[in-house]
């Protein structure tokens, strides 16, 4: 595993701190997601060996939790809840908006390395959906109709509002 020696010695120093060596897994999976800014397949194995794991195990966790990612991120990481009371106050619709106004397609990034926009597993604000977490800050209520306007507040300051579509005239044919 090529990683920075800072991190493989906050690794050595966070494994003995745990009275069985597996309860450091996930303080690991995070060490090591700071350092590479993913977590790949040959470092589930690597930090399996390191906690006396599967890598079935670390794969779970790594799937699981929505701040562990399997791929590089745009430098700005954007992920859309798609639970039951995020699907239902429109989420589909607002990842939707983040992919055409960022240029990310949904689990991919940017062309620019910008940004990435993902769906994930509930971000456990239900009461407040849809929720978004932008980085590791998490915003409520953003609905499809305040996509826009979050976008240029909290994602992209310089954004210019995507051009509405001309409107049908209400009442049909004139």
């Amino acid at each position: 595993m090529n990683l920075k020696p800072e991190t493989l010695k906050k690794i050595e120093t966070v494994i003995p701190r745990y009275p069985e060596r597996r309860s450091a897994l996930l303080p690991v999976l995070h060490l090591v997601q700071e350092d590479q800014g993913y977590i790949s397949k040959e470092a589930m194995e690597w930090i399996a060996e390191q906690v006396g794991v599967e890598p079935i195990h670390v794969y779970e966790l790594v799937t699981f939790y929505p701040m562990l990612r399997e791929t590089p991120a745009g430098k700005k990481q954007i992920r859309v809840c798609r639970t039951l009371s995020c699907a239902l106050a429109g989420s589909y619709k607002v990842c939707e908006i983040f992919q055409k106004r960022l240029g990310a397609p949904l689990n991919g990034v940017s062309d620019d390395g910008e940004y990435s926009v993902e769906f994930v597993e509930c971000l456990a604000s239900c009461g407040t959906a849809p929720a978004v977490l932008v980085d590791d800050k998490l915003y409520e209520n953003v609905t499809p109709e305040r996509t826009e306007n979050f976008i240029k507040e909290h994602v992209c300051p310089n954004a210019r509002p995507q051009q509405p579509a001309a409107e049908a005239v209400e009442g049909g044919e004139n």
